[in-house]
């Protein structure tokens, strides 16, 4: 769910470049693929672990030297434990800049197609080994607003706030707002650039429908919550170090939450948890799993504009 044009690091790279620039073309794009060792969204793997393959195209139409208007496409190949294995993002917005500042509006629509029910009832006859469940379609849409301002062409702070009304579709609602920052080391002769980037988060959010509700009581005094479960806020960071090279990056990043490996099971639906007695006031059944934890990922990647071939 979180893809290259809008990680903290691209939004970062890209805003210090809007804010600065002089008279851009009238009409933009950028488009670009990449690999990554484990597609994290938030904290939280959207692949298994797994490798996760990543392209986009956005074409951009730069109205004046500050105000840009953008539309695009993404896709990322994820494992879902409803069986999901691909996720196509359709989004668009506006940036403003005023001065050192930089503003990026707009609205991202999450699809995963492809999906399988889970759950053990006449409706959803499918079962997952460990007793989550998942829907078919978790699709979602999310407003987002990042501010960010360029100290200079080296170093900016920036904000992000996104916002759903059905965060994956659980009909629970989500907000999660961060701060980021990125610093760009003097370019070697070569024209290979270092980087350090980092990110601190928090994901606020509400109760799921029914689907999602349990009707077992924890052994730690919650519930039962047959009318859904309030799913557990949490706080997400990473910090990393990468390079680039003409249209190449390289990015090594570190990233972990404080979600515990029961809140992660209620959250996720794993379909790989084990019983390992993870147990919280909205997990009772002591199902555990590991896609919150810490994580230390690889990405390469190819970003190009029209200018790249100037």
């Amino acid at each position: 769910m979180k893809k290259i044009v809008v990680s903290s690091l691209a939004a970062l790279a890209f805003s210090a470049g809007t804010a600065l620039a002089a008279d851009p073309p009238k009409f933009d794009y950028g488009a670009g693929a990449g690999i990554v060792s484990d597609y994290l969204f938030r904290g939280v793997t959207q692949s298994n672990h797994k490798p996760s393959f990543n392209a986009y195209f956005e074409p951009r139409w730069n109205i004046n030297a500050n105000l840009q208007a953008y539309a695009g496409i993404g896709y990322e190949t994820i494992r879902f434990a409803n069986d999901a294995t691909a996720e196509i993002d359709f989004y668009g917005g506006l940036r403003p800049t005023f001065g050192k500042w930089a503003f990026d509006v707009g609205i991202w629509y999450y699809y995963y197609p492809g999906g399988t029910c889970f759950a053990g009832t006449p409706a959803c006859p499918a079962t997952l080994l460990n007793g989550n469940v998942i829907k078919k379609d978790v699709s979602f849409y999310e407003f987002y607003i990042k501010p960010t301002y360029n100290f200079s062409d080296s170093f900016a702070l920036g904000m992000t706030f996104f916002y759903s009304p059905n965060f994956l579709n659980t009909g629970a609602d989500g907000e999660y707002l961060s701060g980021t920052f990125k610093y760009s080391f003097p370019a070697f002769s070569n024209g290979v650039q270092v980087y350090t980037s980092g990110e601190l988060g928090y994901q606020w959010l509400g109760t799921s429908d029914a689907f999602y509700g349990t009707t077992i009581a924890s052994p730690l005094g919650g519930g039962p919550f047959p009318n859904g479960i309030n799913y557990k806020d949490y706080l997400t960071w990473n910090v990393g170090l990468g390079w680039t090279w003409k249209v190449l990056t390289v990015d090594l990043r570190y990233t972990d939450t404080n979600l515990s490996r029961a809140d992660c099971n209620a959250f996720t639906s794993d379909h790989t948890a084990v019983n390992d007695h993870s147990f919280s006031a909205i997990n009772p059944t002591g199902v555990g799993s590991n896609w919150c934890g810490a994580r230390f990922t690889a990405k390469l990647s190819i970003d190009i504009t029209s200018t790249s071939f100037k």
